[in-house]
């Protein structure tokens, strides 16, 4: 049996207009959590919707655990499991009907059922609410609903589209621990993602899709790797309008320095990339003194995939999230 689960070569598909994926190609390995990250906007719900056989691509090659999606998409759909970004729940079922109705779906008998659907309610934490209506739940508590549902028939493959879009923290964590758990028992995972610090905290293999196209893979050490810089990042002391020209004043003086990179405004910060942040601080420290800017606070970190992604498009992933809002 081999070990790649999708497989995708040569990926196009278009709206009209708008090509939303761009000859995009990737591979994902069994038993991996595999990150697709991008804005809203870049292709990641296409190419989803592509390997559920909800949408019909238009040049290209998609397998799913070596099944061609347009060859056999029934069998397709008998090894994924799918949580869209939203909501799915019957405001009218109770939590263990979902269960009932989606173990019908997928054929499952009454003596396989009954112990799936007790796993399911462990798995994401609703075991003691079988009897709840959906419309009872909360947000995050129908999302973990969503995920059993998807999980009932122990797919080889789930697809996960923005799994934690507007969870609280907490809620969040509890998704990305239920996913964790997928992947210790062998489920491999497709996580669609804009959010850096999920892919950070879950990913083996990531890809950077953006405008239709990949624009680098790999797993995300290695990504961050290939930066070979630090960040330091700046925070103004009470910002306002006249902060807001004092950081401009100091991103303008600290671009003049030999070991900056680059730099990035964020709100009141300026994010500095340096070769090295041990020699480049005390330069930093030093012009901001002498342009007695009001300092909050100053720290510094190895890249993450949001520097990564700013270094492989050419632009800020926080300014893409500004225009999609």
């Amino acid at each position: 049996m081999s070990d790649t689960v999708v497989r995708i070569e040569n990926l196009r598909k278009q709206y009209g207009p708008i090509t939303a994926l761009d000859d995009i190609s990737l591979e994902v390995e069994r038993g991996t959590i595999f990150g697709l990250l991008g804005p809203n906007g870049a292709g990641k719900t296409t190419a989803v919707k592509i390997l559920t056989t909800l949408v019909r691509p238009d040049a290209g090659k998609v397998e799913v655990a070596g099944t061609d999606i347009l060859k056999d998409p029934d069998r397709v759909r008998s090894l994924i499991g799918y949580v869209p970004q939203e909501l799915t729940v019957d405001p009218y079922l109770t939590v263990e009907e979902h269960l009932r109705y989606y173990a019908d779906l997928y054929h499952l008998s009454a003596a396989v059922r009954e112990p799936r659907i007790r796993e399911a309610l462990g798995l994401v934490g609703l075991a003691g609410q079988e009897d709840r209506r959906a419309r009872y739940l909360s947000g995050g508590t129908k999302k973990k609903l969503d995920l059993a549902c998807g999980l009932i028939h122990r797919p080889p493959l789930i697809l996960l589209d923005e799994p934690s879009l507007g969870l609280d923290v907490h809620v969040r964590r509890d998704v990305w621990n239920y996913v964790l758990r997928l992947k210790e028992q062998g489920t491999t995972v497709f996580l669609c993602t804009n959010y850096m610090d999920e892919a950070e905290r879950l990913c083996d293999e990531v890809a950077i899709i953006d405008h239709g196209k990949i624009a680098v893979a790999g797993a995300p050490a290695a990504l961050r790797s290939q930066l070979k810089k630090d960040v330091i990042s700046v925070e103004i002391a009470g910002f306002n309008e006249h902060e807001r020209e004092k950081l401009a004043t100091l991103e303008k003086a600290v671009s003049q320095l030999a070991i900056v990179q680059a730099t990035t405004k964020d709100g009141a910060r300026l994010k500095i990339d340096v070769e090295s942040n041990e020699i480049a601080l005390p330069q930093i420290l030093e012009r901001t003194a002498s342009l007695s800017i009001p300092i909050r606070t100053i720290t510094y970190s190895r890249p993450g995939l949001d520097e990564v992604f700013l270094h492989f498009t050419g632009r800020p992933l926080a300014e893409e999230k500004e225009k999609d809002a």
